[in-house]
C-alpha cells in the first residue's frame, strides 16, 4: 500500500522549489542589470569605431564650404560705398545671421578636427593611405583652409588683440608650408608622383591653401609674407593648369564619384584674384584678369552638366564641392563690382552671391536629409595600384 505524502512535507517542498526560483530569477535580473552598462559601452565603442575608419579628410569639404560662406556673409554686411540696387539688396542680411553662421562653422570644424586627430591618433595606417593616394593626399590641404577662412571672416568681438590673429596665422599656414614642400617637392623628382602622373582637379587644393593663406597674411599687413605665399601658388597653380589641359583620357585618375571636384578649376584663380586684390590693395588689372578667367571656368562647367550627371545619383559629402567654388567667385565678383561699380558688374555680383547661398543652404538641407549616408559604405579601387581604399565621397 504506497505511502501517502504529509502535508508538511509538501509545504515543504513547494517552499523550497519557490525560493530557488525566485532566487535563480534575482541573479539573471541582477547579471542583466549589471550587464547593461557594459552593452551600452561595447555599442558606443563600436559605433565611435566605425565612425573613425570612414571617416576621412574629404569631410573637410564641408567646413571649407560653411568658411567660405562666412566670409561671403561678413563681405555682404560690411560697409560700402557701392550705393547701387543691387548691393543694396545684398546689404540686407542681417549681423545676426553672419554671426550664427560663423559660429555653426566654428563648431563643425572643430567636430570634424577632433575626429580627424583620433584617427591619426588610434588609426594612423589608414591617415598615411590617405597621405599616399593622390587625391585624398590633397584633402590634407582643407584643414588649414577652413581655419584660415574662418580666421579672416571672424566677427570683430572674436580678436581683439592683433597678435592672437598673427598667431593662429602661423598654427594655420605651417601645415600648408609642410606639405608644400612634400606635394611641391615630389612632383618633379619622384617617377610615380611626377605631377603628369598624379595630377587631377583636386590637386588645386595645395594651389588653393598657399593663396588663402596670402590673403589672410595680406589682411594683418604682412605683405612679405603674403607675397611668398601668392608666389607659391600662382606659380604652381600654372603648371598645375597646363598639365590639367595636356592630359590624356587614358590617364583621368579621378573616381566618378568626384566629378564636383571640377568645380575647383576656377576656385584657384578666385582665390587667386581675392588674394592679389588684399596685396595690392585694390581690384587691378591682374585680379581682373583672374577673375574673367575662373568665369569663363565656370560657364565653361555650368555649359556641360552631362559631366556631373553620373555623381548625381546618389547623395554623398563630394556634393559640397560645388559650394566653395562658387562662393570664391561669388566673393570675387564683388570685388569686382566694388572697383567697377558698373550696371552689369553689379548684377553679376546679386547673381553669383544668390546662387553660392541657394547651394549652400540646399546642400545643408540634403546633409540633413540623408545624414545616413553621409558614412559610405564601399571602397573603390586606385587605378595604379591594387590596395583597396576608401572612396571619398
Amino acid at each position: 500500500m504506497p505511502t501517502l505524502t504529509s502535508q508538511t512535507e509538501l509545504q515543504l517542498v513547494v517552499h523550497t522549489v519557490s525560493h530557488t526560483t525566485c532566487s535563480t530569477d534575482s541573479t539573471h535580473q541582477i547579471q542583466c542589470s549589471s550587464s547593461l552598462p557594459t552593452i551600452a559601452a561595447r555599442r558606443i565603442k563600436e559605433s565611435f569605431t566605425n565612425v573613425l575608419t570612414k571617416f576621412h579628410a574629404g569631410y573637410f569639404r564641408v567646413s571649407l564650404s560653411l568658411g567660405a560662406q562666412a566670409l561671403l556673409w561678413k563681405t555682404l554686411i560690411r560697409p560700402t560705398d557701392n550705393m547701387s540696387t543691387f548691393r543694396l539688396a545684398l546689404h540686407t542680411f542681417h549681423p545676426t545671421a553672419f554671426t550664427l553662421l560663423w559660429c555653426f562653422a566654428f563648431f563643425t570644424l572643430v567636430l570634424l578636427s577632433l575626429l580627424y586627430l583620433f584617427r591619426c591618433l588610434f588609426y594612423f595606417k589608414m591617415v598615411k593611405e590617405e597621405f599616399l593616394h593622390h587625391v585624398s593626399v590633397n584633402y590634407l590641404f582643407a584643414p588649414s583652409i577652413s581655419w584660415l577662412l574662418l580666421l579672416q571672416s571672424a566677427p570683430f568681438f572674436c580678436f581683439t588683440n592683433p597678435y592672437s590673429y598673427a598667431v593662429l596665422w602661423w598654427v594655420f599656414a605651417v601645415p600648408v608650408v609642410v606639405l608644400d614642400v612634400k606635394i611641391y617637392g615630389q612632383w618633379f623628382t619622384k617617377g610615380k608622383k611626377f605631377l603628369s602622373a598624379v595630377a587631377n582637379p583636386t590637386s588645386h587644393l595645395s594651389v588653393i591653401g598657399n593663396l588663402v593663406g596670402a590673403q589672410a597674411a595680406a589682411n594683418m599687413g604682412w605683405k612679405e609674407s603674403a607675397i611668398c605665399f601668392f608666389s607659391l601658388g600662382i606659380v604652381h597653380y600654372l603648371v598645375l593648369f597646363v598639365t590639367l589641359y595636356q592630359r590624356l583620357s587614358a590617364t583621368d585618375r579621378l573616381p566618378t564619384q568626384l566629378r564636383p571636384a571640377f568645380f575647383l578649376y576656377f576656385a584657384a584663380p578666385s582665390m587667386a584674384s581675392l588674394a592679389w586684390q588684399s596685396i595690392a590693395g585694390s581690384f587691378d588689372t591682374a585680379s581682373k584678369m583672374l577673375f574673367f578667367l575662373s568665369l569663363f571656368l565656370f560657364v565653361s562647367l555650368v555649359c556641360r552638366p552631362a559631366l556631373f550627371k553620373r555623381s548625381m545619383k546618389r547623395f554623398n559629402v563630394a556634393w559640397w564641392a560645388y559650394s566653395f567654388p562658387l562662393s570664391a567667385l561669388a566673393l570675387a565678383s564683388m570685388e569686382y563690382a566694388e572697383e567697377v561699380k558698373g550696371d552689369i558688374a553689379n548684377l553679376l555680383m546679386l547673381v553669383l552671391s544668390a546662387f553660392s547661398v541657394l547651394v549652400s543652404i540646399g546642400l545643408v538641407i540634403f546633409a540633413l536629409l540623408n545624414n545616413t549616408s553621409l558614412l559610405p559604405q564601399h571602397h573603390f579601387q586606385d587605378c595604379s595600384a591594387n590596395q583597396q581604399l576608401q572612396v571619398f565621397d
